[in-house]
């Protein structure tokens, strides 16, 4: 089963903000459309970085106030990974999700998904007597690329 943003959840946040009142250009929808397009999270600056080099011309206070509304509205998740810095990720509509490996050195981001892992995680969570509604996963440690060097 694929995992990530998909033109799906840009369709359903797009109707989503709409049905709640909310529009859906500018800023905004130039957000949902970016995120729509990724396979891992992005921070604030990220976001705008890119929609600079597409030659999307939008302010970074326009990017976080967007940023709000998705998260608010539970159509993004805000993802930390410790070292100050948010980033933002698409919820997708069936709930599937992936994990991320965080280099310590460089600072890469690198998604990952185990169907074993979130097998033990349920089996733990049932152990426990605990009612899991969703769980992060992060690795830290160095990546391929700061470990060869």
């Amino acid at each position: 089963m694929p995992h990530g943003p998909t033109a799906d959840w840009e369709s359903a946040a797009r109707r989503a903000l709409k049905e709640s009142g909310h529009r859906a250009g500018g800023a905004r929808g130039a957000v949902v459309t970016l995120l729509g397009r990724q396979n891992c999270c992005l921070s604030a600056h990220e976001i705008s970085d890119e929609l600079h080099q597409a030659g999307t011309e939008v302010g970074i206070a326009s990017i976080y106030r967007a940023l709000e509304v998705l998260h608010g509205m539970g159509l993004v998740q805000r993802v930390e990974f410790g070292e100050g810095v948010a980033r933002f990720e698409p919820v997708t509509p069936g709930g599937e999700h992936h994990h991320h490996a965080v280099c310590d050195r460089c600072g890469r981001v690198t998604p990952f998904e185990d169907d074993r892992l979130e097998r033990h995680l349920d089996r733990l969570a049932g152990n426990l007597n605990h009612s899991m509604s969703g769980h992060d996963l992060v690795i830290h440690g160095r990546c391929r690329r700061c470990v060869a060097r």
